[in-house]
């Protein structure tokens, strides 16, 4: 009980502009550990803060407090960030900003500005002329204020049509929108249903064909964004803008300035840049959305997902840590809110280890470090979290057990430390980038073909799809069918010779009368042992029966 209470008293807590207001009044130094609503504060850090607030024995010097962003308006543009950030106020003026869980950095800074008030105390030194830091949004424009959001944002939905999903064409047009400026805020790949169908092409219902063309958009999968304006100017696609390149350099006069100024500012519409880039014909897109409510029509919980990024990374166990600690180690991860979805031991070539601990080459220990690295299997993890890349840095801390002992005695590094081993036992990728490439690298997807049979509802249709994509699986494709009996032969060849064969066949050609027909899922899935598709079948059982799913 002691212990809570003493932590309580180390860093006060902010959650409104009044208490931040009052806090900007504190004589000496406050170290303010800035958090989002989603995570809570940094506590790989309070060791840190609490050790120097021990050491130093400075309490009305030396101040640590807590603040929410979500709720103080000073700090909005911290709002939906990843990283931890740290501000440093000297007497009510923020004099730094240390973004990330750094503590050798944050215990330097500390100690500096801690030196320099005792100096200025005892009349040794003058007190410095800070520059006091703004805090201005760094998605925002370069404007030198504090822009505040006055209006609702302006979504655009784009519906990615089944054709073009089947001919593969997503990734092209998701890559020319984002390189365009514009942000995909939400996306979700399905089939639609009608009401959704009907809904977003409300202006066309009235044509003789749209019923066929209902059925058309429901049939198979569409990709469903959620794009919003970026902030960055986007002359680049402009074609009515000139290339300087190609010009003289003579300086610019203040009118030709000014209109290229405008034109810097002029920005097309989505429709229009994916006319110019000739792949409108794969998209349907509907502008200048406010009201949330009509796109949580297609994706629903919108405002719920909106800011929050669900980031997949590759961890790894080294082989010590395996051999020695792995359940506690796995019971960790899960508790911090990280979802474990595929995993596999591994033994790493000397090659794959040399690329795994590039950060320690120049090191006198990197031969025993690649020795270690291949003298067993090691477990690879995919890890899920909301902001999962950031908060898994900050929870497995520094790279060298020394530091991480000395600064952040609670960080996985420190906890799971192997004797005569000076290195993180535990491997995060440093970027959503490689995070990418290295689950490629260590699970391989592989595809596999599931068909759903025809007497499901529509309704049991859409629980199997949620049921999938839940259990991790992607369809990569789909499609509806009339099985023949020579296509029903080479999926239940296994039943083919059983006296109830005949009896399969004519339900299932009485089904197939009634409804349209079975529909073809191509699924894809990481090597996991097939543990998963085990799971997966066990769970649809009870939704369609134990042989209505069938994996070839």
């Amino acid at each position: 009980m002691a212990s809570k209470k003493r932590e309580i008293q180390l860093q006060a807590v902010i959650n409104n502009q009044s208490l931040w207001d009052e806090m900007m009044q504190n004589k000496g130094l406050t170290v303010i550990d800035v958090y989002q609503a989603w995570c809570g504060p940094c506590k790989a850090m309070q060791t840190l803060f609490r050790k120097l607030k021990n050491e130093l024995n400075e309490d009305e010097l030396l101040h640590f407090a807590v603040a929410e962003a979500d709720s103080i308006m000073t700090l909005q543009p911290f709002r939906d960030k990843c990283e931890p950030v740290f501000l440093f106020s000297v007497n009510g003026t923020i004099v730094a900003k240390i973004q990330g869980a750094n503590a050798p950095l944050v215990n330097q800074k500390i100690l500096t500005l801690v030196d320099e008030e005792r100096k200025i105390a005892a009349g040794e030194m003058v007190r410095p002329q800070y520059h006091e830091i703004v805090f201005v949004d760094s998605d925002s424009e370069d404007t030198g204020e504090l822009s505040h959001e006055t209006v609702d944002q302006i979504y655009t939905i784009v519906i990615i049509k089944p054709d073009a999903v089947a001919a593969r064409k997503v990734q092209e047009i998701k890559e020319k929108i984002i390189k365009a400026g514009f942000v995909i805020e939400a996306e979700d790949k399905k089939p639609l249903t009608e009401e959704q169908v009907k809904h977003f092409y409300s202006k066309i219902v009235d044509q003789p064909d749209f019923e066929d063309f209902v059925s058309f958009m429901t049939r198979n999968l569409s990709y469903i964004l959620v794009v919003s304006q970026g902030k960055e100017k986007q002359s680049s696609w402009d074609e009515s803008e000139v290339n300087s390149e190609t010009e003289s350099k003579e300086p610019w006069d203040d009118q030709q300035e000014m209109a290229k100024s405008s034109r810097m500012k002029e920005r097309k519409s989505l429709q229009q840049y994916l006319e110019i880039q000739q792949i409108s014909q794969f998209c349907d897109v509907e502008e200048n959305i406010t009201n949330t409510k009509f796109i949580d029509v297609l994706i629903p919980d919108f405002k719920k997902i909106r800011g929050v990024k669900f980031e997949k990374i590759l961890a790894l166990l080294r082989p010590a840590l395996f051999n020695e600690r792995t359940e506690d180690v796995l019971n960790k991860i899960q508790d911090e809110g990280f979802k474990i979805l595929l995993q596999r031991q591994i033994v790493l070539s000397e090659e794959e280890a040399k690329t795994l601990c590039k950060e320690y080459e120049n090191k006198d220990y990197f031969g025993n470090v690649i020795e270690s690295m291949t003298s067993g299997p090691s477990l690879a993890l995919v890890l899920v979290r909301e902001n999962g890349l950031a908060y898994w840095k900050q929870l497995i801390g520094p790279s060298s057990v020394e530091e991480a002992k000395e600064y952040i005695p609670e960080s996985l590094c420190a906890q799971f430390a192997i004797e005569g081993l000076p290195i993180n036992q535990l491997y995060g990728s440093d970027s959503l980038e490689a995070a990418e490439r290295e689950i490629q690298y260590f699970f391989p997807p592989q595809h596999t073909v599931a068909l759903i049979k025809p007497h499901v509802t529509q309704e049991q249709r859409e629980d199997i799809m949620k049921v999938i994509k839940d259990t991790g699986f992607d369809i990569t494709q789909m499609k509806e069918i009339l099985l023949t009996e020579e296509e029903a032969e080479k999926i239940y060849f296994k039943i083919k010779r059983k006296a109830f064969y005949k009896d399969v066949l004519g339900v299932l050609a009485e089904s197939s009368h009634r409804y349209r027909g079975y529909l073809l899922l191509n699924v894809c899935f990481a090597n996991i042992f097939n543990l998963c598709l085990s799971f997966l079948i066990h769970k649809m059982g009870m939704l369609i029966g134990p042989t209505s799913l069938v994996l070839l």
